[in-house]
C-alpha cells in the first residue's frame, strides 16, 4: 500500500463495535482485523478510560499506534517497554470543582464520577452502572481533590427529554460536554473532544485529511463525525439519535445488525 492510500479509521466502542451487553459479533471482529491487515491505521476513539478500553483493543487484536480515550482527554501511544504496551502520551485535565458546584443544584439527586489523569475514579453513591474497578466511592466534597480528565453525571430520575432541558439551562461554559443516550452527562476540558485528539494523532501519523474515516453512534461522537466528514468520511450507526445522524455524511445499519462490519466490508 502506498503511503497516500493509507486510511485512518477511528472507531467508537460502545454502540459501534460492541453491543449494549458488551457482546461482540464475530463478523465485526473479522472486518476490523481484515482492514487492519490491509495496512490501514484502525484505532479506537472512545469515551472509556484506558483501563476499560484496553480489553476491547486486545479482543480485536488491534495494534494501532495510538488510542484515544476519555473523549479525547487522554491519548495513549504504543510503547513496547510498558507492561500494557502503551504509555500515556497526551493528557488534558481541568479543575472539576467549579462545574461540580454548578451542576449539583440542578441535579440534587444525581450521581457523580470524576476520573483523574491516571485513570483512577472517584464516585458518589449510585454510579453502579459504570465500570468502577479502578476507583473508590467518596463523598461529593471529596470529588474535586485532583485535576480531572472527565466528569460524569447521571440522573436516572429524569427521562432523556427532561435531562436535555435541564442541561441546556445549566449554563455550562469553559468545559466541553456531551449528553448520553439516557440521563447522563460527560464533561471534558474546554475545547477537548474526540476530534481534537484525532487531529493530533492524524498529524503524527502523517495521514491526509481526505483519508480519515470515523464511525460512531453517540452525541460524544458528533465532533468526531463532523471533523472526519469535512474532508473524509463520517458514518453514523443506524440506531444513533437524529442529531448524531445529522452530523454524519453516511449512515450504516444499527449495531444489532453489525452495521460497522457492513461499512468496513466496503473498504
Amino acid at each position: 500500500m502506498g503511503e497516500g492510500d493509507r486510511l485512518l479509521v477511528a472507531l467508537d466502542v460502545d454502540g459501534t463495535l460492541i453491543h449494549e451487553d458488551e457482546s461482540i459479533s464475530p463478523d465485526v471482529r473479522a472486518e476490523v482485523i481484515r482492514v487492519q491487515k490491509l495496512g490501514h491505521e484502525v484505532m479506537l476513539a472512545t469515551g472509556r478510560s484506558w483501563e476499560t478500553a484496553q480489553p476491547i483493543l486486545e479482543h480485536f487484536g488491534l495494534e494501532s499506534e495510538f488510542v484515544v480515550c476519555a473523549n479525547g482527554a487522554l491519548t495513549m501511544k504504543r510503547d513496547p517497554s510498558e507492561p500494557s504496551g502503551y504509555r500515556r502520551e497526551h493528557v488534558e485535565t481541568f479543575d472539576p470543582r467549579g462545574v461540580l458546584e454548578l451542576i449539583r443544584p440542578h441535579l440534587p439527586r444525581g450521581s457523580f464520577m470524576v476520573e483523574d489523569a491516571t485513570g483512577f475514579r472517584r464516585y458518589t453513591e449510585g454510579m453502579s452502572q459504570w465500570e468502577l474497578a479502578n476507583g473508590v466511592q467518596v463523598s461529593f466534597e471529596e470529588l474535586a481533590q485532583l485535576p480531572a480528565t472527565r466528569v460524569v453525571v447521571i440522573s436516572p430520575h429524569h427521562d432523556e427529554e427532561e435531562f436535555l432541558s435541564i442541561v441546556e439551562g445549566m449554563g455550562l461554559h469553559k468545559v466541553s460536554y456531551s449528553i448520553g443516550w439516557t440521563a447522563w452527562l460527560d464533561i471534558a476540558p474546554d475545547g477537548v473532544n474526540k476530534s481534537t485528539a484525532l487531529e493530533r494523532v492524524r498529524g503524527r501519523l502523517g495521514i491526509g485529511r481526505t483519508n480519515v474515516i470515523a464511525v460512531g453512534d453517540g452525541r460524544n461522537d458528533i465532533d468526531m463525525l463532523q471533523w472526519a466528514g469535512s474532508e473524509g468520511r463520517s458514518v453514523a450507526m443506524g440506531q444513533a439519535p437524529e442529531d448524531v445522524i445529522a452530523a454524519a455524511g453516511e449512515v450504516t445499519s444499527p449495531v444489532g445488525s453489525d452495521g460497522v462490519a457492513q461499512f468496513l466490508a466496503t473498504l
